[in-house]
């Protein structure tokens, strides 16, 4: 049987907001039926970090440090909490909540899409699994997280290894259409990432600090040899066709739609209204 062909875009390493911008023009060109679904394979010039959509910047986060760190930073249209966009791998999903393969609940949809990252860490040779929350007070953490960093703990079907976070991703669904997003991290600098935050005292600091060693992992902390972002790319890339069973065909934007997404990072994800409205 004929796969389904879907468009891949690698976009090499860019500013925030334009990182931001190009998923909200995908999910536009998708929901009014000009490009077929995408993936999309990202990194950020400058390290970033992103907040979700609905967290209180001024309470959460630390952005004399941020700025200390010549970081930048900005809002995802998607929820969840903060992450560091350093030496990772960022990955986009654009496509239809009505495509035949999508399942019509979030959880299930995020399940299905993440099958793609899944086969990826199988293809560098570690062993992935699903999280799915077991008990009442697994499932509750879930829906009061404590923390504001985003790897702090697994959310429904989030990816594991050894029992540790290797992947974090969010989901939004606008105009009929899904865009889930993540992050896939090759390594981790830890007490860069602690600094990005507000905490009661330095004590909590330190205790979530611990605590967090035990959530969240790096690729290259657990992986039998050097995984490099070349290898991250190609593995992640086949890792999304085989879960998904799709034909990745390369895609690179026109003049035209570079413009489009310029006029959209300018306009939203450059403001100060909507990078700090919260």
């Amino acid at each position: 049987m004929k796969k389904e062909v879907w468009r891949f875009i690698d976009s090499g390493s860019c500013s925030p907001s334009f990182n931001m911008a190009l998923d909200e023009a995908l999910l536009d060109w998708h929901s009014e039926g000009k490009i077929p679904p995408t993936i999309r394979f990202y990194g950020w010039s400058p390290a970033t970090l992103s907040v979700g959509y609905f967290q209180k910047v001024e309470k959460e986060i630390n952005l004399d440090e941020v700025k200390k760190q010549g970081l930048g930073f900005v809002r995802r249209p998607t929820g969840g909490r903060g992450v560091l966009h350093d030496q990772e791998l960022t990955y986009s999903v654009i496509v239809s909540e009505e495509h035949p393969d999508m399942p019509k609940t979030v959880t299930e949809a995020y399940r299905v899409i993440s099958e793609g990252i899944l086969k990826g860490f199988q293809s560098l040779g570690l062993e992935a699994y699903f999280a799915i929350p077991r008990t009442d007070e697994e499932r509750n953490s879930l829906k009061n997280p404590r923390s504001s960093v985003c790897f702090d703990a697994p959310s429904w079907y989030e990816l594991v290894v050894e029992g540790r976070k290797v992947a974090g991703s969010a989901q939004t669904r606008q105009k009929g259409v899904i865009l889930q997003h993540g992050s896939i991290l090759l390594d981790l600098d830890e007490d860069k990432l602690f600094s990005l935050f507000k905490y009661p005292s330095e004590r909590v600091k330190e205790r979530m600090q611990r605590a967090f060693k035990n959530k969240a992992v790096a690729i290259n902390e657990i992986s039998p040899q050097k995984i490099t972002m070349d290898m991250a790319r190609v593995a992640f890339k086949k890792g999304f066709e085989d879960g998904l069973q799709v034909e990745l065909e390369p895609y690179e934007l026109t003049q035209e739609e570079t413009q489009y997404v310029e006029e959209i990072a300018k306009r939203r994800y450059e403001s100060d209204e909507w990078n700090f409205k919260r």
